[in-house]
């Protein structure tokens, strides 16, 4: 029953946390992002096993986590309200060629990365040939050009 418990706290812990940091920070892992990832990994497995390291003790572990996941996407497809807690919702940050600043802040971006998932995406250089930017839930930057002008 503790380890079931363990994972439990632990996912919900880990789930608040990733919510904190932000879609970005699970969009595109940089090296500092892999090692980080890699000592949480290593912290959470101690958590959850604890100093049983069996086998069954693992199984209950692993079933655990994969029933708390289980029963969460069946909460969001009943709730929208639910998903959008969990999951986020997109989030446009650039409107008509300008940055919205408040937005941009609370998202954690700058133009520069706007810019950058522009020019990556569509081949734009201003931001002025951006009709909207749009932080998606998987923290990618998806970017719709204003249309050219004959």
């Amino acid at each position: 029953m503790e380890s079931v418990l363990r994972a439990a706290a632990l996912y919900a812990f880990l789930l608040v946390l990733f919510r904190i940091t932000g879609r970005r920070a699970l969009s595109e892992i940089t090296t500092f992002d892999f090692v980080l990832l890699l000592v949480i990994g290593e912290a959470t497995q101690q958590a959850l096993l604890g100093d049983d390291f069996s086998v069954i003790n693992a199984f209950v572990v692993i079933a655990t986590l994969v029933l708390i996941d289980i029963l969460l996407s069946l909460f969001k497809e009943r709730s929208p309200r639910v998903g959008r807690f969990l999951d986020g919702v997109p989030l446009i940050v650039v409107e008509y060629g300008k940055p919205l600043t408040e937005r941009l802040r609370k998202a954690r971006l700058t133009e520069e990365d706007i810019l950058e998932a522009a020019r990556q995406s569509q081949g734009l250089e201003r931001l002025e040939q951006i009709r909207f930017a749009v932080l998606e839930k998987n923290g990618q930057i998806s970017v719709i050009p204003e249309p050219e002008e004959k």
